[in-house]
């Protein structure tokens, strides 16, 4: 069933990478009754706050897409962080949106839930059939517990509710920090830091083989609207593109579209992570959805976004400094 124009729309980190992408989809569809809250104004980790906030805006359609993210590092080092926030994020906004009766709602979990040596292309039946990935086992875990939280509210109360499982994401409003991002973006800053430097070459963790699965945020964006107006089943469904490549690979396409003239140089002593990891994306298929942003014309536009953030940031700068001159 297609959600009202008029429907009450909750984004639940709206202001991220994919709810930002969500948020574009919406208002290009026409949708106007769009409900957000900032991190300031609602703390999606308090059952009481997220409660009373359903209370007061009663949404009909939840997109629950907010969380605590991000790459090797990132998980390796705040392994708590990782798993509190995201199983309180979690638990809150589902409850709530059983609490006050929320037509639907999707959850949005992550790719990394699957083992770490699960048959390639992975089809959704092999969630926990093995060991995890251990440099992301955290917020695997806690996107598993998402997962089964929805399954369990349709089970026990038959909510309509939802879970999409996408491969590895990339797009505007990424995340470029180097200390915290996923692999696509940190190439991009890396890359750009040597083309601004002049460095000879870049510096690329782990031996390069892995292979990887990529997805632009707005083709998400357009499969999370697509699946909440045509999916309602109680296991989980793949969104990815079935296409994989190298890290090697997917460097040298970075490389050749923001520094052409860098060498790579593959630090060994970091890890890999999963061997490879490419979604089989054939139930997805099935509903009438597939991709339409291909990976070169992704990378050019998600570097062009880049660009573009850091002149407004340096006339954002200018514009302070001219301030306070005056002042």
């Amino acid at each position: 069933m297609t959600m009202p124009s008029d429907a009450r729309i909750y984004v639940a980190g709206h202001a991220g990478l994919v709810g930002s992408a969500v948020m574009r989809r919406l208002q290009n569809a026409g949708y106007t009754n769009i409900l957000t809250a900032t991190r300031g104004q609602l703390d999606l980790r308090d059952q009481g706050e997220v409660s009373h906030w359903f209370k007061a805006n009663r949404p009909e359609y939840v997109f629950l897409v907010a969380g605590t993210v991000g790459g090797i590092m990132a998980n390796s080092t705040r392994p708590a962080e990782f798993i509190y926030d995201n199983l309180m994020i979690h638990g809150t906004v589902v409850h709530a949106a059983h609490e006050y009766a929320a037509t639907k709602l999707l959850y949005l979990g992550s790719s990394c839930i699957y083992p770490r040596q699960a048959t390639q292309p992975i089809t959704e039946d092999q969630l926990l059939t093995g060991p995890l990935e251990p440099t992301n086992e955290w917020y695997a875990i806690a996107k598993i517990a998402g997962i089964k939280l929805c399954q369990a509210y349709r089970q026990q109360y038959g909510r309509d509710f939802i879970s999409a499982m996408p491969t590895n994401l990339y797009g505007p409003n990424d995340n470029f920090d180097l200390t915290s991002s996923h692999v696509l973006p940190a190439l991009i800053r890396k890359f750009h830091d040597a083309r601004e430097t002049g460095a000879a070459d870049v510096e690329i963790w782990g031996t390069g083989s892995p292979m990887r699965e990529f997805l632009h945020v707005d083709d998400l964006a357009d499969a999370c609207v697509h699946l909440m107006d045509n999916y309602s089943e109680h296991s989980h469904i793949n969104v990815g593109t079935g296409l994989d490549l190298s890290i090697r690979e997917l460097a040298e396409k970075v490389r050749d579209v923001v520094c052409p003239s860098a060498e790579l140089r593959f630090d060994t002593t970091k890890p890999d992570g999963t061997p490879r990891k490419v979604l089989d994306v054939s139930r997805l298929r099935a509903t009438g959805w597939s991709p339409s942003i291909d990976l070169d014309t992704g990378i050019r536009t998600t570097y062009q976004w880049f660009l573009d953030q850091q002149t407004a940031n340096r006339s954002m700068r200018g514009i302070g400094s001219v301030a306070t001159a005056a002042g």
